[in-house]
């Protein structure tokens, strides 16, 4: 393994933006800086206007926050800005105001990304109902207030650190989890796959760290979630392959989703996909839906691959996932995230009792 060279993500960031007072807002036609200017009005809030440029103090950035929410997508587009700090405009810093804001209403976020809690929630074998192993998701907590992973990832984005927060995050979740399974279970850590330019590179801080627990990477799945499009096939490959190099397993999120395509299925043959929420939602109570979920279920182990329903909720829905021949389910009726890991719920207990008896 290369060892010469590091991968770039750190945090925090080397350098952080001094206080942003002011932003110069620069809508890109002269009707849109016009409705602009109208709503600054409407909301009673102070500005300047130079031709198009609109500078607000964003001191305390919410009424402005608020003011773009009842803004259009497309008119929301139109609007950079450019932060003013007491060193002047910072010109190397244009983006989109919506961004800017998210940034604003997110400096809590170094302070949390310090303070990562990784809660575990079961994936429960079905043929038996034996926890097969814990998929950790972040959590974080800065004095009373605590950070769900949605938070989080909006709030990395808009700091510039996806990629910091992304191996962070994957880091913290072997050391603070793995030590905590039960022999023979398995830890599913997230990943986004558009944060990685480099496998050899990118992934050192991920392997060292599962050096440092004493991992067995036959009991580590490593799981691609992303929110928008996949990279392209041919560096996705490359980081599936690094990772069963190590001797890892990796994981395909949110099959049947609109960017989760049964191309990237056939293609990649991951050894575990999980089937979209969206898709367990109508499991219950809908036959085409049961019926397309075992379609996809033949077609993944058709390929090899084992399959888990998530978002079981309800024993309807458990029942449905059976019937449909997956190998593995998830939800809050099998266990809520948890810290420490915690086994299946009573409720599901009892179904497995049950089928036995």
């Amino acid at each position: 393994m290369t060892t010469s060279h590091f991968c770039e993500c750190h945090f925090p960031p080397t350098r952080a933006l001094e206080a942003v007072t002011k932003l110069a807002i620069s809508p890109d036609s002269d009707h849109v800086a016009r409705r602009f200017s109208l709503m600054l009005h409407a909301h009673h809030l102070p500005f300047e206007q130079h031709h198009r440029v609109v500078t607000v103090d964003v001191s305390d950035p919410r009424p402005l926050q608020t003011l773009i929410s009842a803004m259009t997508d497309a008119d929301l587009q139109s609007l950079k800005a450019l932060p003013i700090t007491s060193q002047g405009p910072q010109s190397f810093e244009v983006k989109p105001l919506r961004l800017w804001l998210q940034y604003l209403t997110t400096l809590w976020f170094p302070e949390a990304a310090r303070h990562l809690v990784f809660h575990a929630q079961p994936i429960v074998r079905l043929s038996d109902g034996q926890v097969f192993g814990y998929e950790a998701l972040v959590r974080a907590r800065v004095r009373e207030t605590a950070f769900g992973a949605g938070e989080l990832l909006d709030a990395a984005i808009a700091h510039g650190q996806t990629r910091a927060f992304d191996a962070l995050a994957r880091t913290t979740a072997i050391r603070q989890i793995y030590p905590q399974l039960a022999p023979g279970q398995h830890l599913f850590i997230n990943f986004a796959p558009g944060v990685i330019y480099n496998p050899d590179i990118c992934l050192q801080t991920t392997f060292q760290a599962c050096r440092e627990v004493g991992a067995d990477f036959s009991r580590l799945v490593f799981e691609i979630t992303e929110g928008e499009a996949f990279p392209d096939l041919t560096l996705l490959r490359s980081i599936l392959q690094r990772y069963r190099s190590e001797g890892a397993q990796v994981a395909l999120d949110d099959l049947g989703s609109g960017h989760t395509s049964l191309s990237y299925l056939a293609e990649l043959r991951p050894d575990i996909v999980k089937l979209d929420r969206a898709l367990i939602r109508e499991i219950g109570h809908s036959a085409p839906s049961r019926q397309l979920i075992r379609a996809l279920t033949t077609y993944a182990h058709d390929l090899g691959s084992q399959v888990v329903a998530e978002g079981i909720e309800q024993v309807d829905e458990l029942e449905a996932a059976q019937e449909a021949g997956v190998d593995f389910v998830q939800g809050y009726y099998l266990g809520r995230p948890s810290a420490p890991p915690q086994g299946v719920t009573p409720d599901a207990l009892r179904y497995w009792n049950e089928a036995r008896a």
